[in-house]
């Protein structure tokens, strides 16, 4: 049993109480909610399989990389996808229009309008790739602490990203907003054009992820900034290669119109958060754990 109990990691806990969270506000809000049925399924099964993980990996290789890396970005992906179902019905009070007057008064003006006079398709061509390195930056930080045998690291960082991740959807149900490109097109004097690359890349993104209130915060600002603290932190090399491309993503989310300005000043806030508040919880599991190790012998004798 005692076994049992340090296997449940943070990441772990953090994907099951995630899970049971998202299963009680569907449940509750089953009315509301078109296909309540096929959305409860689904964290029920994500649950479900997250505490079979923890109890069947064991030292099978393959389980244990399902654990790590397969089943936690699926997790990610999924809840992500089914948030499009939940956060309109349960919050129907966009705040797009709260989040633009925000922007005028803190920049006088409004920044993705502002920004037109920079829109040139080469420049739009880099910062599209640039946004979209959003996508890997986690699973790039991961594999390259799992090669390098650098377990403690990745530990840490998967519970961080986890928990970032989770906290950004939390921001989409208390505020839910479409962002500028759909808010703002009337105020906009026409589409961010490419050369190359751009429109392909935006086109795949639409149908990828569909239209979702996930403005505030910005989970790509959010989410890259933790793993370049958790790459400076663990892996410098790969820090020195993420550097630029996480500052073009940043200057992307307004450029491209997929995020206001007050929202990436939100996804640095997030960034903060969580690793203020996720360092706390993971010494205080290390100490935890290592009370429940030192007192195991004694419980032996």
């Amino acid at each position: 049993m005692f076994t049992r109990l340090l296997s449940l990691r943070p990441g772990d806990v953090l994907t099951i109480a995630f899970s049971l969270f998202l299963l009680g506000l569907t449940a509750v809000s089953h009315a509301k909610i078109p296909m309540s049925g096929n959305l409860l399924l689904i964290y029920a099964s994500l649950l479900f399989f997250q505490i079979v993980l923890v109890f069947i990996s064991g030292r099978n290789s393959f389980l244990l990389l399902t654990r790590d890396l397969l089943f936690p970005v699926l997790c990610v992906l999924i809840i992500f996808d089914t948030l499009g179902l939940i956060v309109h019905p349960i919050n129907p009070h966009d705040w797009d229009y709260r989040l633009i007057r925000l922007d005028y008064l803190l920049f006088g003006g409004y920044p993705t309008v502002m920004v037109e006079r920079l829109i040139h398709p080469v420049l739009t061509d880099i910062l599209q790739v640039a946004y979209s390195t959003y996508y890997f930056l986690p699973v790039a930080l991961g594999v390259t602490l799992k090669l390098r045998g650098q377990r403690e690291e990745f530990e840490y960082a998967l519970f961080l990203i986890l928990l970032c991740f989770y906290l950004s959807y939390v921001g989409y149900l208390l505020v839910p907003a479409l962002g500028p490109r759909y808010a703002m097109e009337h105020l906009h004097a026409g589409e961010v054009g490419g050369f190359l690359v751009a429109e392909p890349i935006q086109n795949f993104l639409n149908l990828l992820e569909g239209v979702k209130r996930d403005a505030f915060p910005s989970g790509h600002t959010g989410i890259a900034l933790t793993v370049l603290y958790l790459s400076y932190r663990s892996a410098r090399d790969l820090f020195r290669l993420l550097l630029v491309p996480v500052l073009l993503l940043i200057i992307a989310t307004v450029y491209c119109r997929y995020h206001y300005a007050v929202d990436v000043l939100a996804g640095g806030l997030l960034t903060v958060v969580t690793v203020a508040s996720g360092g706390v919880y993971y010494k205080f599991w290390k100490q935890k754990q290592r009370d429940q190790e030192d007192a195991l012998p004694c419980r032996r004798r």
